[in-house]
C-alpha cells in the first residue's frame, strides 16, 4: 500500500473515531505528537506535542467520556455536538497531514467528510443495538469508547 493511501485512510479512520467521540482524536494526536510517534516540526501544529497540550486535550477527552454515560447529555446529531465533531475530525486528520509534509487541505477535508460518517454511524448503530438487539445502553457505550480509543492510538501510532 503506498504512503499516500495509508495517509488517507489514516485520516478518514481519525474522522470516523472524532464522529464517535469527538476529542479523542486530538488527545490522541497530541500523545502521538508529544511521544514523537509523528512530527509536527515548525508548523502551527508543533503546540500539539507540548505538554500543556497533551494533559489539557486528555482532561478533556476523558471529561467527554464519563459525559457520554449521563442521562441528561444530548445527542451527538445536534449541530453543537455535530459540528464539534467535523471540526474535531478535521483538525485531527490535518495534523496528520502536516506531519506527513502533506498539504493541511486534504487532511481536513478527509477528516470532516469521515467525521460526518462516524456520527451519524455512530448514532443510529448505538440506537439499533440498544432498541433491536436489547443491549444496555451502558454496554454499547463502553464499547464505542474502546473502539474510539483504541482506533485513534492504533491509527496514530502507525506513522
Amino acid at each position: 500500500m503506498s504512503p499516500t493511501t495509508i495517509l488517507i485512510l489514516a485520516a478518514l479512520g481519525i474522522g470516523v473515531i472524532s464522529g464517535l467521540r469527538s476529542l479523542t482524536t486530538p488527545a490522541a494526536v497530541s500523545w502521538a505528537a508529544h511521544l514523537h510517534w509523528i512530527d509536527p516540526g515548525n508548523t502551527p501544529m508543533a503546540f500539539l506535542s507540548a505538554a500543556a497540550a497533551v494533559y489539557g486535550l486528555s482532561a478533556l477527552a476523558l471529561f467527554e467520556l464519563i459525559a457520554d454515560k449521563l442521562p441528561f447529555t444530548p445527542r451527538r446529531t445536534i449541530p453543537p455536538a455535530f459540528a464539534a465533531r467535523i471540526l474535531t475530525g478535521a483538525f485531527s486528520a490535518a495534523a496528520l497531514y502536516v506531519c506527513a509534509h502533506q498539504p493541511i487541505y486534504f487532511g481536513a477535508l478527509f477528516g470532516a467528510a469521515a467525521a460526518v460518517a462516524g456520527t451519524l454511524g455512530g448514532y443510529h448503530t448505538r440506537h439499533w443495538l440498544v432498541k433491536s438487539v436489547n443491549v444496555p445502553d451502558i454496554v454499547v457505550a463502553l464499547a464505542e469508547d474502546a473502539v474510539a480509543v483504541g482506533g485513534a492510538f492504533f491509527l496514530v501510532s502507525r506513522f
